[in-house]
């Protein structure tokens, strides 16, 4: 059985969420909710998770998951809001758990920070399968941009995070603490081995070229027409392409404040003694 899928853009991150649903039982799961951040400040608000909240209510769906494709290093997640407002377990790859020990340490969080994933609802293996109401979502290990990076198959659509992006965008950098290009490719020819004609959900689009904004393509518009990694593409050549391309990009805006909320499943770090919330910044010498 296939899922109605409603796409929801947030524009200051590029980021694509989506609300998949089963109009059968009308259960319904939220994947990869943006919340609203402007790092000058420090000043979080919903506006965007409101859209999403709203419309599950207009269309009386229960929601079931909140579902994480990675620890986004772009965005942070709105899901403990939305599990507040909507109800719903979140969850994420269990491959979270190398993700909260390198951050642990780069962000020197201490022994008191767990990395065990506790902070989640649910830890996915792959293979893993959860219920959507009559629908089935299948977790898809897809490591490389990641460690923790997964990808959701319900029906005939399958929602792969940061992975690879439209054709024309190509595929996800590697270069943060437990990436790799070696098993980035091995993830993408696993997702490419998908029937033909599935659909591929993206978390993000910038529109290259300057055309119209898009969430959705298939696996054969993938495999024929991916820029970075289509058929023909040898795993070394691929990871040459994705190294000298990586070396070269800056460092995304929102990476110190997303990660460190991302890893907590969304949650703000701790208030400190003035009550206060802060976010670290590691700081290299001149």
């Amino acid at each position: 059985m296939n899922a109605d899928i409603r796409p929801f853009l947030h524009a200051p991150t590029w980021t694509w969420s989506y609300v998949v649903i089963d109009r059968k039982s009308r259960a319904a799961a939220i994947i990869d909710p943006a919340l609203d951040f402007d790092i000058h400040s420090g000043r979080c608000w919903t506006a965007a998770a409101d859209e999403i909240a709203g419309y599950v209510r207009h269309e009386r769906l229960a929601i079931e998951w909140i579902l994480e494709t990675h620890a986004h290093a772009d965005h942070l997640t709105a899901a403990p809001y939305l599990k507040s407002q909507l109800g719903g377990r979140v969850a994420i790859g269990a491959g979270i758990r190398n993700v909260q020990k390198s951050f642990r340490e780069v962000f020197n969080l201490g022994p008191e920070f767990p990395v065990d994933g506790r902070q989640f609802d649910r830890l996915l293996a792959d293979g893993e399968k959860i219920p959507i109401g009559s629908l089935t979502a299948q977790a898809i290990a897809t490591p490389g941009h990641t460690s923790d990076s997964v990808s959701y198959l319900i029906g005939d659509a399958v929602f792969v995070g940061d992975s690879i992006f439209m054709p024309d965008s190509g595929t996800a950098r590697c270069d943060f603490p437990g990436g790799d290009a070696a098993v980035l490719y091995a993830s993408i020819r696993r997702l490419y081995d998908l029937p033909p004609a599935t659909r591929v959900f993206v978390c993000h689009d910038y529109g290259a070229g300057g055309r119209q904004l898009r969430c959705e393509t298939t696996i054969a518009a993938e495999r024929a027409g991916n820029i970075h990694l289509r058929d023909g593409v040898t795993e070394a050549e691929f990871v040459a392409l994705r190294t000298k391309r990586d070396a070269g990009l800056e460092v995304p805006n929102l990476l110190y404040p997303a990660v460190q909320t991302n890893i907590r499943a969304g949650e703000l770090p701790p208030p400190e003694a003035n009550g206060r919330r802060y976010l670290k910044l590691p700081l290299t010498s001149p």
